[in-house]
């Protein structure tokens, strides 16, 4: 039997990084795509709780079949869990994704709230951006790493409760892949502040990424800007361990 791969991503059904991750892993077995009918970008790991979902088939190429809901990409995985496939995925790919999802990104990322949902429910799963934020991106420098690493997932599996987080640099030469760790910081939180003709005021969010640890050369920050593709395992377990026998103690 073929492994059953299930795609979905956070800019929506039409993006072309979906499409790519769609076409790159054809080969691989049965792909069915379940993505967003629109962009839904820094949904994190949002589901749809006060309204309902509608699910329609798109199209069918080959061996990839394209479905399209009125939701989150958490959403997406869990309808097509419940409703669209015929036995559970060998495995979830998120992504690709238009834009960066380095560093603590992946609180926020709905790339990476996919791929944390399929690892709560135990399929290996692996969120997939490229440094790019154009819909016209060229996707191209990431069909090496996408065929590396889910050949290696389909094989081999992920430790419990891990998936990856695998980030692409444009604008350099690629020098190779790197299994590094996240980089730590913080969203500046700037709103843009805007009064339109009848003195109504509204906020649109801005900011920047602030890398709190520049010249730490084994975290995916640093890495991309040298170059390298960076894989980072990350958990949905978010249990602070290290921390554990500190909060004991001040108690």
């Amino acid at each position: 039997m073929k492994p059953l791969i299930l795609i979905t991503n956070d800019d929506g059904i039409e993006a072309r990084g979906i499409e790519f991750l769609a076409k790159q892993v054809a080969s691989l077995g049965d792909v069915v795509v379940v993505a967003p009918d629109s962009p839904r970008s820094g949904q994190s790991c949002a589901i749809t709780v006060t309204k309902t979902l509608q699910l329609f088939k798109v199209k069918e190429e080959g061996s990839v079949t394209y479905y399209k809901v009125t939701g989150t990409p958490v959403d997406c995985i869990k309808l097509a869990i419940n409703d669209v496939l015929h036995r559970r995925p060998d495995m979830i790919l998120s992504g690709i994704n238009h834009g960066s999802n380095s560093g603590v990104s992946t609180m926020y990322s709905g790339t990476m709230g996919a791929a944390y949902e399929g690892a709560i429910i135990g399929i290996p799963s692996v969120g997939f951006s490229l440094c790019d934020h154009s819909p016209s991106a060229d996707f191209t420098p990431c069909a090496e790493v996408v065929d590396k690493v889910c050949k290696a997932v389909l094989k081999n599996g992920l430790p419990a409760s891990v998936c990856l987080n695998v980030n692409v640099p444009v604008g350099v030469e690629i020098k190779g892949i790197k299994v590094c760790k996240q980089a730590m910081g913080y969203w500046t939180e700037e709103y843009n502040k805007i009064v339109d003709a009848d003195n109504q005021i509204s906020y649109s969010l801005t900011g920047h990424f602030v890398n709190t640890s520049p010249k730490d050369s084994t975290t995916d920050e640093d890495l991309l800007s040298q170059g390298y593709i960076t894989i980072v395992p990350t958990s949905c377990d978010r249990t602070a361990t290290s921390a554990i026998s500190y909060v004991e103690n001040i108690l």
